[in-house]
């Protein structure tokens, strides 16, 4: 199980090649793909809790509800569709285009500001 600490340093570097223009927009999407996962799993760590698995971030948000509480709907819809609609698409389907990148980048945003209010909370208490 990683720290909080290591997985905001995943998040973060995750983060700068998602934000590096230089490469292509798929690596930039599976970018986006593991600084959400990695941010999400901070929150968690913050909590003693461990997700371990991208694939199983639905049941676990599903009994661990209270951490985003009336977003954690939000979190696991922006996720899946980062994960099983973006990437796909882009990853093995015909199209590279900058729609999908902006797309994948507003709802890793989206993310990132329910993980970031969810900090503020717990550090709240």
């Amino acid at each position: 199980m990683a720290s909080f600490e290591k997985h905001i340093e995943k998040y973060g570097l995750f983060k700068k090649d998602a934000e590096n223009k230089t490469v292509s927009h798929m690596s930039r999407i599976e970018a986006y793909f593991f600084a959400s996962f990695h941010l999400i799993e901070a929150v968690m760590a913050k909590h003693d809790k461990h997700i371990n698995k991208h694939t199983m971030l639905r049941s676990f948000l599903a009994k661990e509800n209270d951490i985003f509480k009336e977003d954690t709907e939000i979190v696991w819809r922006d996720f899946q569709t980062i994960e099983n609609q973006i990437r796909p698409g882009q990853e093995y389907g015909g199209k590279i285009n900058g729609e999908e990148l902006k797309r994948a980048n507003e709802l890793f945003e989206e993310i990132r500001s329910i993980c970031n209010k969810a900090l503020k909370q717990q550090n709240s208490i």
